[in-house]
């Protein structure tokens, strides 16, 4: 499984609840390092409670020392920066946090006794009560449920497209050196922000290129929730390029206005992605999808066989509103 995800309480972040979920590539290493330093668990049922936003029952996951996590803590001085709700203080800590990061894995990539060339994308965030703090690199994306307006906090971090985040990717891709082949890096790689990926880096390859292909700056967005936000969507690619924005939130209101159950919401926005793949091709890969639900403060984690995806829904108490409408 290359994709994972993470879940932090906000008892140990100045109250901030902290969310991830990574998308590996060429390979298991990096994720595996992202998530957690020694070997992987086995997959495990996820039960999780929050509370305005704050998770107070968290899966035995959660008790292993995830890299990023813990680097991100330190560098947000245990939250006390998410707090002052200052972006550019905000974003430069990230920023230092993510940059350890990645040289921590290029280090330990290279010293494997085969080197590893694998990589993860992540995109995570800091929640609390009617904040929001984004932090993202790759092709993940976060959307936040505006009174049925799907709202996209992030950008995909991809080196094609005609929008401004691509055309910028390219243009930096090009400058240090390298070149696009069928949208993709060099001919190989389709994302242009990533942890690993150290062929990619100068510190791989110092003499072919001027800069790094491929980089874990992070793009970081502070978004204030007001009473029109009713849930957020955290998914990896692999929902988004079979479901547009907007549809998912269309799906996922309905859902929860028909029953109020966001596990269920999430298996049918799973299900119709899935049946979308499947207009096109056969897929083969098992990921988890999260449901955590503010309202109830009740939540499962199910294994969802043929998804290539893996999604978190978090509602912000407005379920009980969706009832009857």
């Amino acid at each position: 499984m290359e994709d994972e995800v993470v879940l932090r309480p906000g008892s140990l972040l100045d109250g901030f609840s902290f969310a991830a979920v990574f998308d590996g590539h060429a390979g298991f290493s990096a994720v595996q390092f992202l998530r957690h330093r020694s070997a992987p668990l086995p997959p495990l049922p996820l039960f999780i409670a929050i509370r305005h936003g704050r998770f107070s029952l968290t899966s035995p996951f959660c008790r292993c020392r995830e890299e990023l996590y813990k680097e991100c803590a330190a560098a947000l001085d245990g939250g006390a920066v998410l707090s002052t709700k200052n972006l550019e203080a905000i974003t430069d800590s990230i920023q230092r946090a993510f940059a350890t990061v990645d040289a921590n894995l290029s280090t330990w990539l290279e010293q494997m006794d085969k080197e590893d060339e694998s990589g993860a994308t992540v995109t995570a965030m800091f929640l609390r009560n009617d904040v929001l703090v984004v932090s993202h690199i790759g092709d993940s994306c976060l959307v936040i449920s505006r009174g049925g307006r799907p709202q996209v906090v992030t950008n995909f971090h991809r080196p094609y497209g005609n929008k401004k985040a691509s055309l910028e990717e390219v243009k930096r891709i090009r400058a240090a050196g390298g070149w696009i082949v069928d949208g993709r890096i060099c001919g190989e790689i389709s994302v242009s922000r990533a942890f690993g990926d150290i062929r990619f880096k100068t510190r791989k390859n110092e003499i072919t290129f001027k800069g790094d292909l491929i980089i874990s700056s992070p793009e970081v967005s502070l978004v204030e929730l007001g009473p029109d936000v009713e849930f957020i969507l955290l998914a990896t690619d692999g929902l988004w390029d079979y479901i547009k924005s907007s549809e998912a939130v269309a799906l996922v209101r309905d859902q929860l206005r028909q029953h109020g159950d966001v596990q269920l919401a999430c298996e049918a926005l799973g299900q119709t992605a899935l049946e979308d793949k499947l207009e096109g091709s056969a897929c083969s890969k098992a990921k988890f999808i999260f449901g955590v639900n503010s309202s109830s403060c009740n939540s499962w984690g199910r294994l969802i066989r043929d998804l290539d995806f893996i999604a978190i829904c978090v509602t912000i108490g407005l379920v009980c509103s969706f009832k009857g409408v």
